[in-house]
């Protein structure tokens, strides 16, 4: 009987089906930070548990940490909580990035860049986004507190029902200006929000094999917005030769990454026929893609008019925006630009910003800002001159961290002022009370911070 990629993963790692058809599943990577853990902590304590596995348990922080580089202040929830990490860690033996740390960053960019996410492995976290890892072939859940604490305890996670696998094949190759980003947002649109509701996605086809990791991570980053549990893509040379970079300091080498070539090579689903659902997109006439809405389905092409709402939820999502049916977003001014999240803020991301951005300037009244995902890729970024490019231009050029995301870290707008974002979720508020924010690759966001508008990054390419 055909199986899927997610089928063998999840096989594998499965200690029992408890009464009731509940699966226990053996967690190979546990990653930590400073929101979702210290009532998981507490819990352990209160109970006079260890960590199981503080060898398989890593912890950094990104969600609170002040990008601007100022000193961590503990009267603060956002400093309590990196405070309280970090005791935490060193009472319970666990590994931690912290604040200035040379390895310190975002926690889905980090675990990749340090070697710890790997093709066939079950990773969880205490966050929704988790299912970037899925870019290696690795199976990752985001979980909440409670189950942070169970994992953190057993080293196992109960998964009441076992998902559905969704299988996307993304036909033909993409044009020039045209990224990853605009691949998922397109996919989102086409599926809707929930429209992956209880199922792992697999992405396949030759669009996303001619992807590079990072790509590859922005696409499985933002599974979860369209309902998926996971997402997931099938490793191969690609995968492998970034494994097999020397600045990996977790990844195998030698004979242990000689094993795990050998694994890849059975890391794949046997045959179409084995999703329990299937869905294409052909990339081919792909355009740039911008998001107008409260959710990332409420999706236009650059150059295309915003549509009539088809519901209520549209009709609010226009209100909320400020925006009305038939408006061209290329004439709306912007007033913040963030570059920088989980789902675009690697090194790859910043050289598409930055080839927009060299030579030219960020439009007067627009506060653009750079935010590398690890303090790794911002030296590297520096290294590379991108940094200088950048704040010629007239970037803020910040310290790693989830920053502007989401508005816990102090990195945020002000009530209606709008924003182009390269992040993952245009929610009501998300980026600040009243904030209103429109998803776009790291192309599109630098074009428009040059433009003051939204603009199609096809315009500024030499």
């Amino acid at each position: 009987m055909a199986s899927t990629l997610f089928d063998k993963v999840w096989d594998a790692h499965v200690v029992t089906t408890m009464e009731g058809g509940a699966t226990l599943l053996y967690i190979d990577r546990h990653l930590v930070h400073e929101v979702t853990s210290p009532q998981a902590f507490d819990g352990l304590r209160e109970q006079g548990r260890k960590v199981r596995r503080p060898d398989l348990t890593f912890a950094t922080v990104d969600h609170n940490v002040p990008t601007d580089g100022r000193p961590i202040d503990e009267s603060t929830l956002s400093g309590q909580q990196i405070a309280a990490l970090a005791r935490n860690c060193e009472k319970f033996g666990v590994p931690l990035f912290g604040y200035h740390h040379p390895r310190q960053g975002i926690v889905h960019v980090i675990g990749p860049q340090l070697g710890l996410t790997l093709p066939g492995l079950t990773m969880v976290c205490g966050d929704s986004h988790t299912s970037t890892h899925g870019a290696y072939g690795a199976l990752a859940f985001g979980i909440g507190t409670t189950e942070v604490e169970h994992v953190l305890a057993t080293q196992t996670l109960i998964s009441p029902k076992k998902p559905k696998s969704l299988g996307i094949q993304v036909t033909g190759s993409l044009r020039e200006g045209v990224t990853a980003k605009d691949i998922i947002l397109a996919i989102i649109r086409k599926l809707g929000a929930a429209g992956a509701t209880g199922h792992v996605a697999e992405y396949f086809g030759p669009a996303i094999e001619a992807l590079p990791m990072s790509g590859r991570m922005t696409i499985c980053n933002m599974s979860i917005e369209m309902g998926a549990r996971a997402g997931l893509i099938r490793p191969d040379a690609t995968t492998l030769e970034y494994i097999a970079d020397g600045d990996r300091p977790y990844a195998p080498k030698g004979a242990a990454f000689a094993e795990l070539e050998a694994r890849c090579a059975e890391l794949k689903t046997d045959d179409p026929s084995a999703y329990d659902r299937l869905e294409t997109l052909d990339a081919s006439g792909l355009e740039p893609q911008v998001t107008w809405g409260t959710t990332p389905a409420m999706t236009v092409d650059i150059g295309q008019p915003i549509p009539e709402p088809a519901n209520a939820s549209e009709t609010r999502a226009l209100g909320y925006m400020g925006l009305k049916p038939g408006v061209d977003l290329r004439e709306v001014a912007v007033d913040t630009v963030f570059i920088g999240s989980c789902t675009n803020s690697r090194i790859e991301d910043l050289r598409q910003a930055a080839a927009i951005a060299k030579g030219r300037k960020v439009a007067a009244g627009v506060r653009a800002m750079v935010v590398p995902g690890s303090e790794a890729v911002k030296a590297l970024a520096e290294a590379e001159g991108l940094a200088d490019v950048f704040r010629e231009a007239g970037f803020e050029w910040h310290h790693a961290g989830c920053s502007m995301c989401l508005g816990m870290n102090g990195d945020i707008l002000r009530p209606k002022q709008r924003s182009a974002s390269t992040s993952n979720r245009p929610y009501e508020g998300r980026q600040g009370p009243g904030s209103r924010t429109h998803l776009v690759s790291p192309a599109t966001a630098a074009a428009t911070a040059i433009a003051g508008r939204f603009a199609d990054p096809r315009e500024y390419v030499a």
